[in-house]
């Protein structure tokens, strides 16, 4: 039997199951999209295994499938993603009564070093943001770019926001991230003045019916490319050290929150983590941070040369 015709006794599970992401679990296309691909690689790999049959899947096949597309130079970190897909995913059949087991349990991908995420210090936020306004474009920019860094948004949170999410006279805004939660976020006053200036113009560029707070020239809500498309434009403008993009402003926010009041539950709160452990990345730049500073002011943090 070929092995397409593997492939699709395997499929229609696949289709259910994005079905119920969608319907039941609300998960955002994008989020559907990612559990797509990486069961459809599964769905590849077990079909030239001669497998048709979800029940029929061992440890050993996911195991082998692990290593597969770690040859095929997927990192660490997109297998720990997978993985977590195919667990969701017999979770699922589990709960119809179609499998007994779940072969992924018990594997782990290849250990993932992790990275630091790059910030921006204050002066270079501050070279970065003081960009001239001079038309309703960068007027719009100088907005998002604000509300970023003191709110420490995602980007897909960004692009998201309505008119009537953010209130101006409370300082506040109430943003939808991961998982479709709402959480709500103070806005500083800079941010706001920004904010303000941008809705005189946006109301030349809108749509009567058009809700986005951010929007193109076309009147639409602006996509997440050309968000950060304006950011690295902004960059180069003020030559910027490094890329920027809107997450590193969004780590920028986190790393100078937590430097000022070491509270990290209330940074985690701020950014929407569902688990703090997440968040503690952060306090290992506050570390480095603080070992720079020791480093270039101890007088006894050199050994000094016989």
């Amino acid at each position: 039997m070929p092995n397409r015709c593997f492939a699709e006794q395997l499929s229609p599970a696949v289709d259910l199951f994005l079905v119920h992401l969608r319907a039941e679990r609300n998960l955002s296309p994008h989020t559907s999209s990612n559990y797509q691909r990486d069961l459809l690689k599964l769905v590849g790999f077990l079909a030239d295994c001669r497998l048709r049959q979800w029940a029929d899947v061992t440890e050993r096949d996911i195991r082998a499938f692990v290593a597969e597309v770690h040859r095929d130079g997927l990192s660490g970190k997109s297998i720990q993603r997978t993985l977590s897909a195919v667990r969701s995913f017999y979770f699922y059949l589990a709960k119809e009564g179609l499998v007994s087991h779940n072969p992924a349990q018990g594997v782990r991908a290849p250990k993932v070093g992790r990275s630091l995420p790059e910030t921006l210090d204050v002066d270079q936020l501050s070279q970065l943001l003081d960009f001239p306004v001079s038309d309703a474009l960068s007027c719009r920019d100088k907005a998002m770019m604000e509300l970023v860094y003191s709110s420490g948004l995602r980007v897909s949170e960004l692009i998201s926001l309505n008119i009537l999410d953010i209130d101006c006279r409370d300082a506040s805004l109430v943003v939808t991230g991961k998982g479709r939660k709402s959480r709500m976020l103070p806005v500083g006053q800079v941010a706001l003045k920004a904010v303000n200036a941008w809705l005189k113009y946006r109301a030349a560029w809108a749509d009567y019916n058009e809700s986005a707070l951010f929007i193109s020239k076309r009147g639409q809500r602006l996509s997440v490319r050309s968000a950060q498309q304006r950011f690295d434009h902004w960059a180069k403008v003020m030559q910027t050290q490094g890329k920027v993009y809107p997450h590193r402003l969004r780590h920028s926010f986190a790393s100078h929150m937590l430097e000022s009041s070491s509270d990290l539950r209330a940074v985690q709160e701020l950014l929407g983590h569902e688990d703090i452990s997440t968040t503690q990345i952060y306090t290992h730049l506050d570390f480095q941070h603080l070992m720079d500073v020791y480093e270039k002011s101890h007088p006894r943090a050199h050994k000094k040369d016989d």
